[in-house]
């Protein structure tokens, strides 16, 4: 084996693999929040995938407040449209089914009179 290669074989081995994962999905996401070229955002977000994390941009799908923030809403007089989500102002991600970071989404709501 080589020097340099991570043990994973033991419960200690993998319990450092695991948090070495989840510190370089953080800083992934750190720089996903800063990056300024679509071409990097782009593949930041396509090498997260690989692993199983994945960005929510839940537009047109039913507000869940379990995994959306409500950031606003917008009126809107179609019942239908009602506790829909309009817009997404900051993407989230899940890594596979846990909530690493819901979505900031805009909420249609509907007009009062």
């Amino acid at each position: 084996m080589h020097p340099l290669q991570p043990v994973i074989t033991s419960p200690v081995g993998l319990e450092r693999a695991l948090a070495d994962r989840d510190a370089l999905i953080q800083m992934c996401l750190y720089a996903l929040d800063r990056a300024r070229s679509g071409g990097v955002v782009e593949r930041l977000e396509e090498g997260l995938a690989a692993i199983g994390v994945q960005a929510l941009r839940p537009d047109g799908e039913r507000f869940d407040p379990a995994w959306h923030e409500a950031g606003g809403a917008l009126p809107t007089e179609d019942p239908a449209l009602d506790g829909v989500v309009a817009e997404t102002e900051v993407t989230g991600f899940a890594d596979h089914d846990r909530l690493l970071r819901a979505p900031i989404v805009i909420v249609y709501a509907k007009k009062t009179p």
